[in-house]
């Protein structure tokens, strides 16, 4: 199985199943000297996590990282940083009923027909549990980049739309609600219906929003390495998600050059930030802003028709323990692939000085 590895110069390899020992990763080319908060990055590790909330699936996973090298006496060494996160709370039982069908809309048939081989434990690796090392990965990306200030929020939940511009919002308001989204009245919305859909033994879709801020100019390449190039392809790596846009995105192919145009201030700055903060592949000094689409989760707790290994169409009903949207854990995960985009860019622009 290739495509296990993201990053150039800082360079993320993560592995494990959902149900097996464990999922870990090797963190390569961080630099040297870096003093890590190992709290901060058991936070992030925290608001990922399975079990937060009644919003969120009930698997209970700690999510406790180990570093096994790289980290001398708290700090970076430069050397590759391997880590593991111990899976202690499987129900592989759980997934019995599908080890000969295909889960509707999930990677089940194809991982089959691809590799002759599949791991029905929770999806294996196609499982949304390996984004956990991802997390870590991004959470040392952070620490990497402290001026650089990242924040991704939950936007939509299915037809619940948050309509205030971000400038309006106050972010640190993200975590005081299990759904992540910064706005009180919209996350009460938004919390009562998720647990309609729950209730339902139904799933839906949302959208996250991320703003990064203090990004200096220069970061990303004009050609196929642009730096909204980079960010679409780490977000669309995220199990679940549909869609990507940044700046004015769909919303700008509706206006016309005079009103879409970032007029320049004397300092460099602009007026307006339609570009999201990238032009021709670069970042420019403004905020960088996107917004992320995360489908349904496919398992839902219904009867509906599948395929089994012998091409009979059966009848099925979901069990486990599932999402029934995952869009408030992806706020986290959101956050880590932006980081380690942005720590990529930072080291691959250090070589021109």
């Amino acid at each position: 199985m290739a495509g296990n590895s993201y990053g150039t110069l800082f360079r993320i390899t993560t592995f494990g199943e959902s149900h097996g020992e464990a999922l870990g990763g090797i963190i390569d080319g961080c630099p040297s000297g870096i003093e890590l908060d190992m709290e901060a990055i058991q936070l992030e590790m925290s608001r990922r996590k399975p079990g937060q909330s009644k919003i969120v699936t009930q698997r209970k996973e700690p999510d406790d990282v180990q570093f096994l090298s790289g980290i001398f006496e708290g700090k970076t060494t430069g050397t590759p940083i391997g880590f593991i996160i111990p899976n202690t709370n499987q129900k592989s039982d759980d997934y019995s009923h599908i080890k000969d069908n295909y889960r509707p809309s999930h990677a089940d048939y194809v991982y089959e027909k691809k590799y002759g081989v599949r791991d029905y434990r929770g999806g294996g690796r196609s499982s949304a549990r390996e984004t956990a090392s991802r997390v870590v990965a991004g959470a040392i990306a952070k620490q990497m980049l402290p001026e650089i200030k990242i924040n991704a929020y939950v936007s939509s939940v299915g037809p619940l739309f948050l309509e205030k511009p971000y400038q309006d919002l106050d972010f640190s308001k993200i975590e005081s609600n299990p759904v992540r989204c910064p706005d009180e009245k919209m996350a009460a919305e938004m919390e009562e219906y998720i647990k309609t859909i729950k209730k339902d033994g139904d799933t839906v879709g949302g959208t996250v929003t991320c703003v990064i801020k203090n990004v200096p100019i220069g970061l990303g390449e004009p050609v196929f390495d642009k730096l909204h190039a980079e960010l679409g392809k780490a977000m669309l790596s995220i199990n679940a998600v549909k869609g990507f846009e940044f700046g004015s995105g769909f919303c700008g192919s509706k206006m016309k050059g005079s009103e879409h145009n970032d007029l320049y201030n004397p300092d460099g700055t602009t007026r307006t930030n339609l570009s999201g903060g990238i032009q021709g592949g670069i970042s420019n000094g403004m905020d960088i802003y996107f917004r992320v689409a995360f489908k349904p989760v496919a398992t839902i707790m219904q009867k509906q028709e599948s395929l089994d290994n012998k091409g009979n169409i059966t009848e099925m009903t979901g069990k486990g323990r599932h999402d029934p949207c995952v869009v408030p854990r992806a706020v986290p995960i959101v956050e880590a692939m932006a980081a380690i985009v942005l720590a990529d860019f930072y080291l691959i622009n250090k070589t021109y000085l």
